[in-house]
Protein backbone atom coordinates (compact mmCIF):
# COMPACT_ATOMS: atom_id res chain seq x y z
CA UNK A 1 0.00 0.00 0.00
CA UNK A 2 0.64 3.64 0.15
CA UNK A 3 1.52 5.73 3.03
CA UNK A 4 2.04 9.98 3.07
CA UNK A 5 3.93 10.95 5.97
CA UNK A 6 3.97 14.83 6.90
CA UNK A 7 5.92 15.74 9.41
CA UNK A 8 7.15 19.69 10.41
CA UNK A 9 3.86 21.52 12.00
CA UNK A 10 3.92 23.12 15.08
CA UNK A 11 3.41 26.72 16.60
CA UNK A 12 5.31 29.89 15.66
CA UNK A 13 4.37 33.28 16.53
CA UNK A 14 3.36 35.46 13.89
CA UNK A 15 5.67 36.43 11.33
CA UNK A 16 7.74 33.22 11.93
CA UNK A 17 8.41 30.44 9.45
CA UNK A 18 8.39 26.60 9.19
CA UNK A 19 9.25 24.06 6.58
CA UNK A 20 6.43 20.63 6.49
CA UNK A 21 7.89 17.88 4.52
CA UNK A 22 5.48 14.70 3.30
CA UNK A 23 7.21 11.74 2.05
CA UNK A 24 5.39 8.79 -0.24
CA UNK A 25 6.33 5.24 0.21
CA UNK A 26 4.83 2.15 -0.42
CA UNK A 27 4.49 0.59 -3.62
CA UNK A 28 4.83 3.47 -6.29
CA UNK A 29 5.32 3.41 -9.58
CA UNK A 30 5.09 7.36 -10.68
CA UNK A 31 4.05 10.51 -8.62
CA UNK A 32 1.90 13.18 -10.74
CA UNK A 33 0.56 16.01 -8.63
CA UNK A 34 1.89 16.23 -5.11
CA UNK A 35 0.48 19.08 -3.26
CA UNK A 36 -0.70 20.47 -0.01
CA UNK A 37 -4.27 21.79 1.18
CA UNK A 38 -5.35 22.86 4.71
CA UNK A 39 -8.60 23.03 6.87
CA UNK A 40 -9.16 25.22 8.97
CA UNK A 41 -11.64 24.74 12.15
CA UNK A 42 -15.32 25.52 10.48
CA UNK A 43 -14.25 25.78 7.16
CA UNK A 44 -13.55 23.85 4.22
CA UNK A 45 -10.40 21.82 3.31
CA UNK A 46 -8.74 24.55 0.58
CA UNK A 47 -5.54 23.72 -1.80
CA UNK A 48 -2.58 25.60 -0.80
CA UNK A 49 0.11 24.79 -3.54
CA UNK A 50 0.74 22.26 -6.12
CA UNK A 51 3.24 20.80 -8.19
CA UNK A 52 4.00 18.96 -11.12
CA UNK A 53 6.37 16.18 -11.88
CA UNK A 54 8.13 19.12 -13.82
CA UNK A 55 8.12 21.44 -11.40
CA UNK A 56 5.22 23.50 -12.64
CA UNK A 57 3.88 25.57 -9.16
CA UNK A 58 0.36 26.53 -8.26
CA UNK A 59 -0.57 28.71 -5.25
CA UNK A 60 -3.73 30.10 -3.16
CA UNK A 61 -3.85 33.89 -3.49
CA UNK A 62 -3.80 34.01 0.01
CA UNK A 63 -0.49 32.71 0.04
CA UNK A 64 1.44 33.82 -2.50
CA UNK A 65 5.03 35.06 -2.15
CA UNK A 66 4.83 33.62 0.88
CA UNK A 67 4.70 30.34 0.81
CA UNK A 68 7.21 28.04 -1.67
CA UNK A 69 6.18 24.88 -2.64
CA UNK A 70 9.29 21.88 -4.09
CA UNK A 71 9.68 18.78 -4.24
CA UNK A 72 12.86 16.05 -4.40
CA UNK A 73 11.28 13.33 -6.68
CA UNK A 74 13.82 10.77 -6.26
CA UNK A 75 12.35 10.55 -2.98
CA UNK A 76 9.10 10.80 -3.51
CA UNK A 77 8.92 14.05 -0.98
CA UNK A 78 6.97 17.48 -1.16
CA UNK A 79 8.33 20.35 0.77
CA UNK A 80 6.34 23.97 1.93
CA UNK A 81 8.41 26.02 3.14
CA UNK A 82 5.82 29.04 4.99
CA UNK A 83 7.51 32.48 5.65
CA UNK A 84 5.60 35.08 6.96
CA UNK A 85 2.93 33.50 8.98
CA UNK A 86 0.04 34.99 9.97
CA UNK A 87 -2.89 33.92 12.71
CA UNK A 88 -4.99 32.93 9.80
CA UNK A 89 -2.50 30.27 8.23
CA UNK A 90 -3.53 28.54 11.68
CA UNK A 91 -5.24 25.26 10.44
CA UNK A 92 -4.47 21.11 10.16
CA UNK A 93 -2.13 21.18 6.84
CA UNK A 94 -2.75 17.98 4.43
CA UNK A 95 -0.22 16.35 2.13
CA UNK A 96 -1.94 15.14 -1.27
CA UNK A 97 -0.45 13.13 -3.95
CA UNK A 98 -1.89 11.61 -7.47
CA UNK A 99 -0.04 8.31 -8.03
CA UNK A 100 0.49 5.08 -9.88
CA UNK A 101 1.29 1.77 -7.95
CA UNK A 102 2.28 -0.08 -10.76
CA UNK A 103 2.57 -0.02 -14.74
CA UNK A 104 -0.35 -0.04 -16.25
CA UNK A 105 -3.06 0.48 -13.33
CA UNK A 106 -4.96 3.91 -12.53
CA UNK A 107 -4.01 7.10 -11.46
CA UNK A 108 -5.49 7.62 -7.25
CA UNK A 109 -5.07 10.17 -4.77
CA UNK A 110 -3.60 9.85 -1.25
CA UNK A 111 -3.55 11.91 1.41
CA UNK A 112 -1.75 11.96 4.50
CA UNK A 113 -2.88 12.27 8.39
CA UNK A 114 -2.39 16.15 8.27
CA UNK A 115 -0.33 18.19 10.29
CA UNK A 116 -1.49 20.88 12.97
CA UNK A 117 0.15 24.13 11.99
CA UNK A 118 -0.65 26.87 15.13
CA UNK A 119 0.11 30.64 14.64
CA UNK A 120 -0.11 32.59 17.70
CA UNK A 121 2.16 35.04 19.79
Amino acid sequence: QVQLVESGGGLVQPGGSLRLSCAASGTIFSVRTMGWYRQAPGKERELVAGITGGGNTNYADSVKGRFTISRDNAKNTVYLRMNSLKPEDTAVYYCNAELLQKYGGTWANYWGQGTQVTVSS
